[in-house]
């Protein structure tokens, strides 16, 4: 592990370089894959990849060493960050959040309408004598959940690394300590799995930017002296855990759901392919129309269908879960979450409808 002085050269902006930055990262066991120049958003995918949909734990690009699939592929090991950093010395820096063990709370200052006070924060009902005026960001209602809870405010918290955004944001980085226990990623938006408004959380499905990546509108610059995310408070994992990001034993990073027992049929994943693969190419269509391609519609279609298919048994939800990921990945790599958080929704809803196919009972 590197020493303290190398440590803050490589999270300090300044002439460090995106490959120590890289380096670095990997030293303290994250694994990192690379962003697109002067972008938060994944390197795009080699030309086959680009054309053909399919789930990332099956594309013989990782394997090959390629970056294809953005977190999918990030890795620690030496030799392949040196090769992809020597092709492009510019790429960014992304930490998959999953395999390293971390969760960061991902604070928005977005200007955006605030929801009625019943969204704020959920699970926990905000009386009507609460003063609200002013409120207008994830730092107000962090800063909210965390004075509910009779515990310091986590953007205040000096003993982990934090990272100012170039919008105005700030990543607050912490390490999962319980052995076997993983969170879910979410967006401060979402209906179904959030932690607060406008408080987005990066665990496993997703990733991070790394701290002193720099872009057009700024660096990722660290705050503070810490430079090494501390043991997640338990507060917060028990909030993370009420919210329902807990990951309950498989790798899927699903949000809770309460399927009815249904009698078990044969599976027919031909007759689910043909049925799913059309509405995969839509949403994978959707990368050469940048605007304007109902794609939000058009995943939801496709992730609504495929809970009816794992509802009914043709499909599994993990094999689900992985085409309609490498599909939106595909068609949207530069909102990851929020893709992951339509799918979550869509897929849920239709888990509660099995989608029988012609010819099964």
């Amino acid at each position: 592990m590197p020493g303290q002085d190398e440590t803050t050269r490589a999270t300090s902006s300044g002439t460090t370089s995106p490959f120590d930055v890289a380096t670095w990262c990997a030293a303290q066991g994250w694994p990192v894959h690379p962003l697109a120049p002067g972008r938060k958003t994944p390197a795009a995918n080699c030309a086959a990849c680009r054309e053909h949909t399919h789930p990332p734990q099956a594309c013989p690009c990782t394997a090959a060493g390629k970056w294809c699939h953005g977190f999918h592929a990030a890795t620690t090991d030496s030799a392949r960050l040196s090769a992809w950093w020597a092709e492009q010395a510019s790429f960014g820096v992304g930490v998959s959040c999953g395999p390293a063990g971390l969760v960061v709370l991902d604070v928005d200052a977005h200007s955006a309408e605030v929801p009625e006070r019943d969204r704020l924060l959920p699970g926990i009902a905000i009386h009507q004598g609460v003063n609200l005026d002013g409120l207008a960001s994830g730092f107000d209602t962090l800063a909210l959940l965390a004075a509910y809870r009779s515990r310091p405010d986590p953007a205040q918290d000096e003993s982990t690394l934090r990272v100012r955004t170039p919008s105005g944001g700030l990543h607050i980085w912490y390490r999962v300590t319980e052995p076997g226990t993983r969170y879910r990623s979410s967006t401060g938006s979402s209906p179904k799995v959030a932690l607060a408004w406008q408080v987005d959380v990066r665990a496993v499905g997703g990733y991070i930017v790394a701290p002193a990546t720099r872009t057009p509108a700024g660096t990722y610059d660290p705050i503070g002296s810490a430079r090494l995310p501390a043991p997640l408070p338990d507060w917060l994992a028990a909030e993370l855990t009420r919210t329902g990001h807990l990951v309950d034993g498989d790798a899927s990073a699903r949000p809770a759901a309460t399927v009815p027992r249904r009698p078990a049929l044969k599976p027919d994943a031909r007759g689910a392919h043909r049925l799913l693969d059309p509405l995969l190419a839509e949403v994978h269509g959707c990368a050469a129309v940048p605007q304007g391609a109902s794609f939000t519609e058009k995943l939801n279609r496709a992730a609504y269908t495929a809970g009816g298919l794992v509802a009914a048994g043709h499909l599994t939800d993990a094999e689900a879960r992985e085409y309609l990921t490498a599909a939106a990945d595909e068609a949207r790599p530069h909102q990851s979450h929020r893709s992951l958080a339509i799918i979550n929704s869509a897929l849920s809803a239709g888990l509660h409808r099995p989608l029988h196919l012609k010819g099964r009972p």
